[in-house]
């Protein structure tokens, strides 16, 4: 009987949870530094728009977004107009 519990016992190789989670909190604080420094990294790479370009790109931004709420606008005021003349039916 002794010799079935202890094949039962057998180590399976994979560490238990509380071990993982003892290498994962040892480990977080490199890969959150390790994180910051590939993001560092990549912003140098970046190519930034020159301020001319920013300008322009924020006016084409703020003219789409005003034609777009007077569509919306538009399209409420005749929808609610629609459900006024349907509600009177």
């Amino acid at each position: 009987m002794s010799e079935k519990k202890a094949a039962e016992k057998k180590p399976t190789g994979k560490p238990s949870f509380f071990a993982r989670l003892k290498n994962g909190l040892k480990a977080l604080p490199v890969r959150i530094a390790t994180a910051f420094k590939n993001m560092a990294a990549e912003l140098k790479k970046v190519s930034w728009p020159s301020r001319k370009d920013l300008i322009n790109y924020s006016v084409v931004v703020v003219v789409f977004l005003v034609v777009m709420a007077v569509v919306v606008g538009l399209l409420d005021m005749g929808s609610s107009a629609l459900i006024r003349q349907l509600v009177k039916l």
